[in-house]
């Protein structure tokens, strides 16, 4: 296992681990349940890969996430849930509505 991402709270920290495992990279997130006590103990939640041979593809991502970079990349590309009919933003990879994954391109 490989340290990529040390967050500044929760929510940011399985954000990240959610991108990477959209890009095929396996990972967890360590000391999100500590962080409530952020403050008495130096605790902050951190990301980690399982495949140490994918670290610097994940670094990459992890910047381009932080950067906005996918939101950039693909906010002209609106697609319609098949579920649900939701209109949705390119950079989400899952209707936020009902959690149906967007079809991958063929």
């Amino acid at each position: 296992m490989k340290l990529v991402h040390t967050a500044k709270h929760p929510t940011e920290a399985h954000l990240i681990k959610g991108m990477l495992e959209a890009e095929g990279i396996r990972s967890i997130v360590r000391g999100d349940q500590l962080y409530g006590a952020y403050g008495e103990l130096p605790i902050l939640p951190t990301v980690w890969i399982l495949d140490d041979t994918l670290a610097a593809h994940a670094d990459r991502l992890v910047i381009e996430f932080l950067r906005g970079s996918a939101a950039q990349r693909y906010r002209h590309e609106r697609w319609t849930c098949p579920r649900c009919g939701e209109m949705l933003e390119g950079q989400f990879t899952d209707c936020w509505k009902c959690g149906t994954p967007r079809a991958r391109p063929s």
